[in-house]
């Protein structure tokens, strides 16, 4: 891809950008719908969490998949695609009849949305070629999520209260139409010397592994442990599969060599535990605060501001961080933030004051905030740039089935110890172990950024490059001046 111009550049990133707050807005606009939802389609708490695990369960299963295919066919023609089929999927979800229809449209929509996050990352990674720069660049990407952290629950919560539920998925059509048209015009495409090849397989035991470990989770507190052990039993195997078949392919849907690196495997882990984090946080919350405190869609919306506006203002300032510092500072910030915030809720009721409340969103928000731009940059840095889509892809995909697993877990916690004849009165206790999970996700972010980030870690990911580097497609690439 030729050099672009600064002024080009930023064009660029800020089309990406617009990719990701339809897709990031989406998520937290939900969250706030979740209890009208309920209401309205007559939805139990499985119901609610396959709702929103629907989406992140198919987006994790496809992202590999697109990241790979943009870097074979061209990244601008599959980004364009996921756009349409996104825009698309949102409208059918504004229709959907029952809940059954809208876990269906769910679907549709994370079929674009898998070809959106990790191929806009691989197009900002071929754009910014700086480091310097590049990570600036991924800073202002992150900063996106903390805008629709801010701006979906009250953007929800205003078209719930006045409108509806369904109005929700409407504010993605203008916001995909206008990035759609933009790429036409300003996007160059851009594509990987010598991409993979599809790896079917592979493909097949990823969903077979993510979904039937979602559905086992998720359905075990009402089905029980003997009903959904042939789930686990399958995930269990697709798992062995995955680690004994892919490291024989030539071109493996997932290279395994990238997990030779301490820093990249820690990456994958923290994005795991901290995107746990975030599903199950904002479950809890937005259950709580409707159904409990009995606040409106609009009221809670606002309460989820002292966790959005920490994350808005807190990604960039990691971005530089990581840029002139490295990960480490940011990683150890999020993950005691975040430990210390999942321990407010789960020893000292947090929810229950509006003081420790106001503090326990604030501290979750400073956390999330500084743990984006780590994980992007170190799962994207010393891989080669040929195979930038594959590398962003594993990232996001650790990020979505951190997001499912999270979801699935603490609703499952909770279904089963809530009372649907005292929902109100059980709540908090039913709560607490979820609460402890998501402190238990800080804590690991924690440990493995102090970990994978040490001078150990940094001489495992320079042998794994050198590994990398001996490829022969990464050899064509560097003779391709990539």
């Amino acid at each position: 891809m030729p050099e672009l111009t600064r002024r080009r550049r930023l064009l660029v990133l800020a089309i990406c950008c617009m990719s990701l707050l339809i897709v990031s807005i989406d998520n937290t606009v939900l969250n706030v719908a979740l209890p009208a939802l309920q209401r309205d389609l007559d939805a139990s708490t499985s119901g609610l969490q396959w709702a929103v695990d629907a989406y992140t369960l198919v987006l994790a299963a496809l992202l590999m998949l697109a990241g790979s295919t943009a870097d074979r066919i061209g990244r601008k023609k599959v980004f364009m695609t996921g756009l349409a089929v996104f825009t698309v999927g949102s409208v059918l979800c504004s229709l959907a009849p029952d809940l059954s229809s809208l876990v269906v449209f769910r679907m549709v929509q994370a079929v674009g949305g898998s070809m959106l996050n990790p191929v806009a990352m691989s197009i900002i990674t071929n754009t910014f070629t700086d480091p310097r720069e590049r990570a600036r660049a991924i800073g202002v990407w992150g900063a996106v999520v903390g805008i629709s952290m801010a701006a979906g629950p009250l953007v929800g919560g205003v078209l719930v209260e006045s409108v509806g539920w369904r109005s929700i998925f409407w504010i993605n059509l203008p916001v995909g139409l206008a990035a759609l048209l933009l790429t036409l015009r300003h996007v160059p495409e851009s594509r990987a010397p010598k991409a993979r090849r599809p790896d079917p397989l592979g493909q097949v035991m990823v969903i077979a592994l993510f979904g039937s470990l979602t559905y086992a989770i998720i359905e075990a507190p009402n089905a029980g442990l003997a009903a959904v052990l042939p789930y686990a039993s399958v995930a269990v195997v697709a798992l062995a599969g995955l680690l004994i078949y892919e490291p024989r392919r030539r071109e493996p849907l997932i290279d395994l060599r990238f997990f030779r690196s301490a820093p990249f495997s820690g990456a994958t882990l923290i994005a795991i535990g901290a995107f746990a984090s975030l599903g199950g946080f904002l479950f809890l919350s937005t259950l709580y605060l409707q159904n409990v405190r009995g606040l409106s869609a609009l009221h809670a919306g606002l309460w989820m501001l002292p966790m959005a506006l920490p994350m808005f203002l807190c990604a960039p300032l990691s971005g530089r961080l990581v840029g002139s510092r490295g990960p480490r500072l940011s990683l150890l910030v999020a993950g005691a933030a975040m430990t210390v915030s999942g321990v407010l809720f789960a020893a000292f009721e947090a929810e229950t004051s509006d003081v420790t409340l106001f503090l326990g969103f604030v501290l979750f928000g400073v956390g999330f905030g500084f743990v984006n731009a780590p994980i992007t940059n170190t799962a994207v840095s010393g891989m080669p740039r040929a195979q930038a889509g594959v590398a962003a892809a594993v990232a996001s995909t650790s990020r979505q089935l951190g997001q499912t697993l999270g979801v699935a877990v603490v609703g499952a916690v909770l279904a089963a110890g809530v009372s649907g004849s005292s929902y109100a009165d059980t709540f908090v206790s039913a709560a607490r172990p979820g609460w402890w999970i998501l402190a238990a996700c800080g804590l690991a972010v924690l440990v493995l950024g102090g970990v994978t980030t040490g001078r150990w870690a940094r001489g495992s990911a320079e042998r794994a490059a050198r590994r990398l580097a001996s490829e022969p497609e990464a050899r064509e690439a560097a003779r391709a001046g990539v």
